[in-house]
């Protein structure tokens, strides 16, 4: 087994000590690019409202295979709830704590190691290598990725295979890996009513009473059985407010959002009519305001795809399972413009928790496996 030099936990450590909350970089990007461009990457940083972005690339022939990524974290929650500071790296027991080990610092730190240790021993590679990275992820990924993909299809350039560092393991490193994900539709809801006394009802308006059968039928429905790739679709009530804390008041508003998250079987638009449908029939008077969806997408198997089941077959010895499980991720900002992306990190059990940790060995591990998938398509 090869021996490890510790530069991934070294550089993962220098990572996570920089506090990057969504959008803030915290400085990541600069540790990066630094690592970049001495091995010949041409690197433009893209800035867009408060959110850093950069693009790097090194070659001008195809294919193109890029690793993309996030230096943003999601908030810390309760500091006095956490073993150790989140932003000060420990050891304790095997694992590396702190904001943003599993998700997803090591996973930079392990690409660029990865890519430096595979133009060692194949400089003259076929292809390019690039590297997309955004504050933006964590946020509402509005000037992330979608804003650089937006202006790498200005200028011609197309990506041919994609590596997002998402943590798609579950119990070990490498034992899934994601090869699409579920669409995600939010709507927010407000339903007005008329304000009285409870004893006088029929000089007002319950705006619960009016919208809740609606919510309870759009709850209830079975929008599909989903399909070989992905499960069935759902709708989830997350927030839902009215009243003004008096048990003899009959609310005036209520308030509500709910998410979808759906398969290829669904569109957005489709979601979006069977939606006001059944709010429309309730006879309720309402708003909905939808947020910008997430699309579904799936990368079927390829040549992108087999080359990462031979890296975690060769490194740890897995047979992986696919998934398009979990949440949503940049993916779905880069698969449409025709990149297959899969989608291949750490072990995710304490993502966004309270004490986020990532087993040290893992690190080793996963950079191993990137430079493995670099071998498999860009060595000749």
């Amino acid at each position: 087994m090869r021996t490890t030099d510790g530069a991934v936990l070294a550089l993962t450590r220098k990572l996570v000590a920089r506090a990057s909350v969504t959008p803030d970089d915290g400085g990541c990007q600069d540790l990066m690019v630094d690592h970049l461009a001495p091995l010949g990457f041409a690197v433009k940083r893209l800035a867009f409202g408060d959110v850093r972005n950069f693009w790097a690339r090194r070659g001008t022939n195809g294919p193109l295979f890029v690793f993309a990524g996030h230096t943003d974290v999601v908030p810390t929650g309760p500091l006095d709830a956490w073993a150790s500071p989140p932003f000060v790296p420990e050891i304790r027991d095997g694992h590396l704590y702190g904001r943003g080990t599993a998700d997803m610092k090591s996973s930079l730190a392990a690409m660029l190691v990865a890519v430096r240790r595979f133009l060692r021993n194949h400089d003259g590679h076929t292809g390019s290598i690039g590297f997309l990275i955004t504050s933006d992820e964590e946020g509402p990924a509005i000037d992330g990725t979608a804003r650089v993909m937006q202006w790498l299809q200005e200028r011609d350039t197309a990506i041919d295979y994609c590596l997002v560092g998402e943590p798609s393991s579950r119990e070990r490193i490498g034992d899934v890996v994601r090869v699409g994900r579920r669409g995600s539709l939010s709507a927010s809801l407000t339903v007005k009513g008329v304000q009285g006394h409870v004893a006088y009802p029929e000089a007002a308006s319950n705006p619960i009473h009016s919208v809740l059968g609606a919510l309870h039928d759009l709850a209830r429905r079975e929008w599909d059985q989903g399909n070989a790739f992905f499960p069935p679709t759902s709708f989830q009530i997350s927030n839902i407010n009215a009243g003004t804390g008096a048990s003899n008041v009959i609310p005036g508003e209520l308030t509500a959002q709910f998410n979808f998250r759906f398969n290829t079987e669904q569109t957005a638009d489709g979601l979006r009519a069977q939606a006001h449908a059944a709010l429309e029939a309730s006879g309720a008077e309402f708003e909905l305001a939808w947020a910008t969806p997430g699309q579904p997408f799936l990368t079927r198997p390829g040549r992108l795809t087999q080359a990462v089941l031979d890296a975690v077959r060769d490194i740890a010895g897995l047979t992986v399972e696919t998934s398009t499980g979990g949440g949503t991720s940049d993916g779905r900002f880069i698969a449409p413009a025709g990149a297959e992306v899969v989608e291949l990190g750490p072990v995710n059990a304490t993502i966004h928790k309270v004490d986020e940790n990532v087993a040290v060995a893992d690190l080793e591990s996963l950079a191993r496996m990137y430079e493995r998938v670099l071998e498999n398509l860009l060595a000749g």
